[in-house]
């Protein structure tokens, strides 16, 4: 008799346990991309849900699931676009609110510092974005390269390129403190 538990057991408690781990950074990361909170909702629920639906883990969940949240985003791209399109003309001054408590000046200064971040991130090349966030929110350089379809070797390169791109450019960018 054997003491290995049923495929059904093993798949149940190793899904429970890799989405407790992984659905917060896949979905910080998702944001990260779309900058739209609720579609990085949809997109990571879906994927985790593909996953289940699948039945199995594959050898490298966490880059499975970064690879099929990209899918999902690409197939969505023109509702996804329209999406945005319409947040962002939707966020305006009237969306802002005054602060009122003694935190509220580093409230606005980390806002601003995060809008900067963001700003700078949307002007580089997509698969510098990608890199960057991944890693960010803590994928492995092999979840990096499933997701992305690099060879694992290069991850590091290609961090680090990124990295000196996404500094030069934030160092360009005129602080709105002075």
């Amino acid at each position: 008799m054997s003491d290995r538990l049923t495929p059904v057991e093993t798949f149940e408690s190793r899904f429970e346990t890799l989405f407790r781990d992984r659905f917060a950074s896949l979905h910080r990361y998702l944001a990260g991309v779309t900058g739209d909170g609720m579609l990085a909702d949809d997109l990571a629920q879906e994927s985790f849900m593909k996953l289940y639906l699948r039945g199995e883990l594959p050898d490298n969940p966490g880059g499975w699931l970064v690879a099929v949240s990209h899918n999902l985003l690409r197939d969505g791209h023109r509702r996804t676009s329209r999406q945005l399109r319409l947040l962002a003309s939707n966020h305006g001054p009237a969306d802002q609110q005054t602060p009122v408590d003694a935190g509220a000046e580093a409230q606005v200064l980390r806002a601003e510092r995060v809008g900067l971040v963001q700003a700078v991130l949307q002007r580089l090349p997509v698969r510098d974005q990608q890199l960057l966030l991944l890693r960010h929110e803590g994928f492995s350089y092999q979840d990096i390269s499933e997701a992305l379809g690099i060879r694992a070797t290069s991850v590091g390169t290609l961090l680090a390129r990124a990295t000196r791109v996404f500094t030069d450019a934030y160092r360009g960018v005129p602080d709105a403190s002075n």
